[in-house]
């Protein structure tokens, strides 16, 4: 998937029997695994092993997903989804748990809705919808929603920063409104891909 000028590599695995050494459950498994390239930020000299933010962002995509993902209709299974990174511009976890959203859908597993995700910056007293890596730089506080738009279900938040009541809700509102704008394209991209195949 492309989001703008922010390529991302997907892998798609799944349903697949679990290990033998992993107890048997009714749900079945979601896996997520991102990964920034080693050429994906400015900084370089990154090691392979995954970083605390890369840990730290797949748990975010794994519990955004895990919601709108009908596990219970692959008991004992896992599904796997990688990332990778190519180019790290700003709101990457936003993008990641949306594409994620988009490959699961089209691989045809079952899920409630599909899940799309915004992020918020607070810059100097400005919201910015999605920001970029250098206004992420200077936020004073941030907010990342995952929804299910069709229900109307939050999946995921995460707020940083110190907010005030009014702030809070037009950042939240600010976020609803991406997230359903967000949505609407998703869902042309899955209606595309049927058509085509």
């Amino acid at each position: 998937m492309r989001s703008s000028t922010r390529p991302k590599l997907w892998q798609l695995y799944g349903p697949r029997p679990s290990d033998r050494k992993t107890s048997f459950s009714e749900q079945g498994r979601l896996q997520c695994d991102v990964k920034l390239a080693t050429f994906a930020t400015r900084q370089r000299g990154k090691s392979f092993a995954q970083s605390a933010d890369e840990r730290n962002t797949s748990a975010t995509v794994q519990a955004a997903l895990e919601a709108a993902v009908q596990r219970h209709t692959f008991p004992k299974a896992n599904v796997d989804v990688y990332c990778l990174i190519l180019e790290s511009g700003g709101a990457d976890a936003a993008i990641a748990i949306t594409a994620a959203s988009l490959a699961i859908a089209d691989a045809g597993i079952e899920m409630y809705d599909l899940v799309s995700a915004c992020s918020v910056s607070r810059v100097g007293g400005q919201l910015l919808l999605d920001p970029t890596s250098d206004e992420s730089h200077h936020e004073d506080a941030a907010v990342l929603m995952a929804m299910m738009p069709s229900v109307n279900l939050v999946t995921q938040l995460v707020m940083t920063g110190e907010w005030s009541n009014s702030s809070s809700k037009e950042a939240l509102e600010l976020c609803m409104g991406g997230c359903a704008q967000i949505d609407s394209v998703v869902r042309q991209c899955l209606q595309q891909a049927a058509v085509s195949s």
